[in-house]
């Protein structure tokens, strides 16, 4: 007997970004302010990442509240009411509960209950994945609107004397609501792993670790030459292949936005693509810090408010981090 036919969603041709959102930790801190621990100093920081100060959040300010705030800008912004958003993307690595997910709670705090709702951990390419996954949900006809949300608080995960990562880390929160378009407004996506680096980047330790008294409570550690030497050589390859598959060249983007790890990332990896002059580039990293999950729309936020006349243009996104993992992506700036 034939098993009967089934019916299979189907959505709109493209999808874009339509609004965005921000929140930074409400905390302004300077290098001066890191120094004693990890006997360094603010020139040396400076010169090594780029960064001047980094915003972090207050203890009564989760990941939730700063999720919350980027998110209820973004929606604004969109013009569209928040119960026709069907999907809620939360990259994060620091919600503070395995579970409910941050996503679930999110969507009911911007009234967008009964949405589908999941976090996603892809480190420092959280924001890309998600981006990647509402595009395609979208178009596959599972839902209809998108607020995607990097979101990080980790200064919860933060040793002050660790020299290898700490003063790096910020807080904060990106929001964008994808929805459907009449032009493509997200290219196909490059995205991957290599987990046989796992090591160079991630928590020292682990909860149950922590429980049995075997360990502190974790926090973040980096093999910082192997992350540099894999972010530059490895990334502007991805990066390259991104602009590829989207069938844009170097010329013809408005702006390059990479994942805040580094400054000197951040313009290594410029040099490689030999990005015109004509290309703004975010460097969000020298206030705000690097936010992981949160970076990339936190700087897509701030370079359109410092540039408005960006808007409609192309820019390339990429992400890369723990796991080892990365995605990378050519975007219509809303």
């Amino acid at each position: 007997m034939a098993a009967p036919a089934l019916i299979q969603s189907k959505g709109v041709e493209y999808t874009r970004i339509l609004a965005m959102g921000a929140a930074r930790g409400d905390l302004i801190v300077p290098n001066d302010d890191l120094i004693g621990p990890i006997n360094s100093s603010d020139e040396w920081i400076r010169q090594r990442t780029g960064i001047i100060t980094r915003t972090r959040a207050s203890a009564d300010i989760k990941a939730l509240d700063l999720a919350t705030e980027a998110s209820q800008e973004a929606i604004a912004a969109s013009g569209i009411a928040p119960e026709l958003i069907d999907l809620v993307l939360v990259a994060t690595i620091s919600n503070i509960q395995q579970t409910p997910s941050l996503a679930a709670v999110l969507a009911d705090r911007v009234g967008a209950n009964p949405a589908a709702a999941y976090d996603l951990n892809a480190a420092c390419a959280g924001y890309t994945y998600a981006i990647a996954q509402a595009d395609a949900l979208i178009r596959a006809g599972v839902g209809h609107y998108a607020l995607v949300v990097g979101a990080e608080k980790l200064s919860d995960v933060v040793d002050p004397g660790d020299r290898s990562i700490s003063f790096l880390l910020g807080d904060g929160a990106g929001a964008a609501v994808v929805g459907p378009s009449d032009f493509p407004g997200i290219s196909a996506t490059v995205w991957g792993s290599d987990g046989s680096k796992a090591d160079a980047v991630g928590m020292n330790g682990t909860l149950t670790e922590y429980r049995d008294g075997t360990s502190a409570w974790p926090t973040l550690r980096q093999e910082g030459q192997t992350v540099f030497r894999w972010a530059v050589w490895e990334m502007a390859k991805v990066a390259k292949l991104a602009l590829e598959k989207a069938g844009v060249t170097p010329d013809q983007l408005a702006a390059f936005i990479p994942h805040q790890a580094n400054m000197r990332i951040v313009d290594e990896l410029a040099k490689q693509l030999k990005l015109p002059d004509t290309v703004e580039i975010g460097r969000d990293i020298a206030t705000t810090g690097n936010t992981s999950a949160a970076s990339i729309p936190l700087a897509t936020h701030r370079l359109l408010q410092e540039h408005p006349e960006l808007s409609g243009g192309l820019a390339l996104q990429i992400g890369f981090g723990a796991g080892l993992v990365y995605g990378a992506q050519v975007v219509v700036l809303p």
